[in-house]
């Protein structure tokens, strides 16, 4: 095999043609306080298999494609399986609908008496 890093990430874009942004993790222990730090690195890669938001990736370095591009998409280790955004927008959209296609009646209240048996 050959000396190239291999980086495992997760996908959190793929709005670009043949791109993707694949977010990179890590946790260590902080060196004099003892805490543990998550530290994130968002990495561009070249992406020929199709990767969707939210995929495990194994990302490996290759020469520069572009500006910004020196790493490839070399398998999807771990598919995301999304359920349908529009099925959350019908169910938000749902009440609004019903509240301005209600009738509008206005009812007078237990005091108020309507105008003709105050006369």
């Amino acid at each position: 095999m050959n000396e190239r890093r291999r980086i495992t990430g997760v996908v959190t874009s793929n709005k670009m043609t043949k791109t993707v942004v694949v977010e990179i993790g890590q946790t260590y222990r902080h060196p004099l306080y003892r805490k543990v730090v998550h530290s994130s690195k968002h990495i561009k890669a070249h992406d020929e298999l199709g990767c969707q938001i939210g995929d495990k990736v194994e990302i490996v370095e290759s020469r520069p494609l572009s500006k910004d591009k020196r790493w490839v998409v070399q398998s999807i280790v771990k598919k995301e399986i999304r359920t349908a955004d529009a099925g959350v927008a019908e169910v938000a959209a749902a009440p609004v609908a019903e509240v301005e296609s209600a009738p509008q009646t206005e009812t007078p209240a237990a005091d108020e008496t309507p105008a003709e048996e105050q006369q």
